[in-house]
C-alpha cells in the first residue's frame, strides 16, 4: 500500500485536540495556515515561556494511523486529530525516519522532519493511561516515543485526505529522531 494522508487538522487556539478539516494549507517557513502553532519562532506555550525567540521546529505535527490501531488493540479510542496532530498518515513508518528526512505531502507541500513529539501529561487528561500507551521500550531498553514526529515546512501547498506521502530525500547518514 502506498503511503497516504488519511486526515488533516488545525486549530487556531491552543487545545490538546485539533479540529479535522477537509484540507489544510502549509506555508513555507511557518506551518499550517490558521493553526495556533504556526510561526517562525516557537509557539508551544511551555516553550514560549522559556524562550520565545527559539526557532519553531514544531510547525507541523505528523502521526501515523498505525498508532491508533495499536491503541485500539489496547482498549483506547483515538481518532485522527484527537492527539493534536495536523497530518495523519498511513503506510509510512514516521518513527523510523532520520532527522532531516524530507516528505512530499500531496502535489506541492514539502516538510523536513525535525524530531519526535515528546508526549506530555495532557495525554493522560485526554484518556487516562494513554501516556503510558504511547511510550515503549526498544530492545536496548531505551525509551520509544510513539506520539508522532514534528517538521518544518520547506515548500507550501494544500493537502487533504487521500493525498500521497513520499520520502523526497533522506540524509546520507542516519540521524536518530530525538524530541524537539
Amino acid at each position: 500500500m502506498a503511503a497516504r494522508v488519511i486526515a488533516v487538522a488545525k486549530d487556531s487556539t491552543h487545545r490538546f485536540s485539533k479540529q479535522p478539516a477537509p484540507a489544510i494549507t502549509l506555508l513555507a517557513g511557518l506551518g499550517v495556515e490558521g493553526d495556533a502553532h504556526a510561526g517562525v519562532t516557537v509557539k508551544h506555550r511551555s516553550r514560549v515561556a522559556k524562550d520565545p525567540t527559539v526557532p519553531n521546529l514544531r510547525q507541523v505535527h505528523l502521526m501515523q494511523a498505525e498508532l491508533f490501531d495499536e491503541l485500539a488493540a489496547a482498549g483506547f479510542n483515538v481518532a485522527p486529530a484527537a492527539m493534536g496532530e495536523n497530518v495523519t498518515t498511513r503506510g509510512i513508518d514516521l518513527l523510523a525516519l532520520s532527522t532531516g528526512t524530507r516528505l512530499r505531502l500531496g502535489a506541492d507541500a514539502l516538510v523536513e522532519v525535525t524530531g519526535l513529539r515528546n508526549p506530555c501529561r495532557q495525554i493522560d487528561a485526554f484518556q487516562p493511561g494513554l501516556m503510558q500507551a504511547v511510550l515503549g521500550r526498544a530492545a536496548d531498553g531505551s525509551l520509544v516515543r510513539k506520539a508522532g514526529v514534528m517538521a518544518v515546512v520547506l515548500a507550501g501547498g494544500s493537502i487533504a485526505a487521500g493525498d500521497p506521502v513520499s520520502v523526497e530525500w533522506q540524509p546520507p547518514a542516519f540521524h536518530p529522531l530525538a524530541p524537539v
